[in-house]
């Protein structure tokens, strides 16, 4: 019953924004833009800015890297097996690859393992944002006539104003520059405001799926991929890992998350398969409400 309480006030925000999303309906778009580009970016510069530079940076890109890769080739091999068409294949990948590590996983983190967690889990989410702005697009313009070229992938990076409020904080955190706590108040204000923003926007976009005719079969072959694979992945390349058991936790929660709710927005944007990717995010979303309750069972929390 305590886990269930853990991830209650994850669910409750959500559900504010769902019904809110079907009694007012809000323009998710510029909830969204707002989040990410106005709100987010002082987030990641308060955990860059605040925390010592350690090997976990490290730990936390490598362990990112190695599972998406490891993702990446069973959903492959999955699509081939099924005999998927490209846009088919594409959404699969959208939907498997890529876990909702921001306004999911961050929070469940925070709710779980603390302020210590929520910081591992916040320099995760910023490295797996990247990933998703890169390869995440050029896999849904893979399954679209309407092709994005590594080009279009990087010009949509080098405006995520996230990466460059990272950037600074370890600038700022290499070089010890301290800014005045004024400044810092009212950094940490809008910080604090990102988190149960970008839940609420996540409600919303869940509200805003319509259930339409998909090929259930890939939605089921993503689900089993996202939330039974990652997690046991995760869990096998921790065990490689020379991280504290804290991080080990993080690093396993997040990749027990449901499919990224972004990828929905990547795959409208290029036709590809959306609503089996919209789908999917809300399938796996659904099942989450067990699953991990479970992985933070195992995981002692």
């Amino acid at each position: 019953m305590e886990l269930l309480f853990i991830i209650f006030p994850v669910f409750f925000i959500f559900a504010v924004g769902f019904i809110g999303q079907k009694l007012i309906g809000f323009n998710i778009k510029s909830i969204s833009t707002t989040a990410l580009y106005l709100m987010s970016p002082f987030l990641a510069f308060r955990t860059f800015y605040g925390n010592p530079l350690t090997w976990d940076y490290f730990y936390i890109i490598l362990f990112s890297l190695l599972l998406s890769i490891l993702l990446f080739l069973i959903v492959w091999i999955t699509a081939r097996a099924m005999k998927a068409n490209r846009s088919e294949r594409s959404a699969m990948i959208l939907g498997g690859v890529f876990m909702n590590s921001g306004n999911y996983g961050a929070p469940v983190v925070l709710f779980a393992l603390g302020a210590v967690g929520f910081d591992y889990a916040v320099i995760m989410m910023v490295f797996q944002s990247l990933l998703m702005n890169t390869f995440g697009i050029f896999f849904a313009s893979l399954g679209s006539n309407d092709r994005a070229t590594w080009q279009d992938a990087m010009r949509r990076v080098i405006r995520m104003p996230l990466i460059y409020a990272a950037v600074l904080g370890v600038f700022l955190q290499f070089f010890a520059i301290r800014l005045p706590e004024p400044l810092m108040e009212g950094i940490s204000l809008v910080a604090d405001a990102s988190i149960p923003t970008v839940m609420l926007v996540l409600g919303m976009q869940l509200a805003a799926v319509a259930r339409k005719k998909v090929a259930y079969k890939y939605v089921t072959a993503v689900t089993m991929i996202r939330m039974v694979a990652s997690p046991i992945l995760a869990m096998l390349i921790v065990l490689f890992l020379p991280v504290n058991d804290l991080l080990r936790s993080v690093l396993i929660i997040q990749a027990s998350m449901p499919a990224a709710a972004n990828t929905t927005m990547f795959a409208l944007q290029f036709g590809t398969e959306a609503d089996l990717v919209s789908f999917t995010t809300f399938v796996t979303t659904m099942i989450s409400i067990l699953t991990i309750p479970l992985i933070l069972f195992l995981l002692g929390v």
